[in-house]
């Protein structure tokens, strides 16, 4: 069974993650004593079911965490195009709202964001079908770039590089960030894509619409 991700209303928008009883548990897991460190019989005492209830919805503890690493990119890759095209024409507000969307995400959804670090533990076959998943979004990013050195108004000499640079930063914000520190959601976005402006050559950050 995989997890859906969930429609936002607006991109901006973060409701309550809708996730059922096994991936929620396991989410806390994970989260608490790593993949590695989680066992399928503590997934299930936490759920409140036996293993081979736990293995009726699930074929393994690796199954599990594909769902989570799934509905998690799914998710991000669907604001991030909500924000492209709340952005209208306009390159530079155009990467600004896809670069604002994944910082966002990687805050208000830290935890299922974080499980990123977790994929060397998949086998080769899910390795690579969550890395053509993932692929969307650096591609996605990609064109951006591209688009705003096309226009005149970025100044990029390695436009894959830089996409892949700005990629990472953006998802070691997931493995810092702390809901209740002193930075909010919106203090990093701003932040984080004023930087990711200056990386591609526009220093100055657009109004939000």
């Amino acid at each position: 069974m995989t997890a859906q991700p969930q429609p936002a209303a607006t991109w901006r928008d973060f409701e309550q993650v809708q996730l059922g009883p096994i991936l929620c548990h396991a989410l806390d897991a994970f989260h608490e004593n790593g993949f590695h460190g989680t066992t399928v019989r503590d997934l299930a005492r936490r759920v409140g079911v036996t293993v081979p209830a736990l293995y009726y919805h699930h074929e393994n503890k690796e199954a599990i965490l594909v769902a989570l690493l799934e509905s998690a990119v799914r998710t991000l890759i669907d604001r991030c195009r909500a924000a492209v095209a709340d952005a209208g024409d306009d390159p530079v507000l155009r990467f600004s709202y896809f670069f604002e969307a994944v910082v966002l995400n990687m805050t208000h959804r830290a935890r299922p964001s974080a499980l990123d670090s977790e994929v060397r533990h998949l086998s080769p076959e899910n390795r690579r079908a969550y890395a053509a998943t993932r692929k969307e979004l650096e591609l996605m990013m990609l064109a951006l770039v591209t688009e705003g050195v096309d226009a005149g108004v970025f100044v990029v000499d390695d436009v894959p590089g830089t996409v892949r640079a700005l990629l990472g930063m953006g998802q070691s914000i997931a493995r810092w960030f702390q809901p209740d520190g002193p930075l909010t959601p919106d203090d990093v976005a701003d932040r984080y894509t004023a930087i990711a402006l200056r990386v591609v050559g526009c220093p100055a950050p657009p109004a939000h619409a």
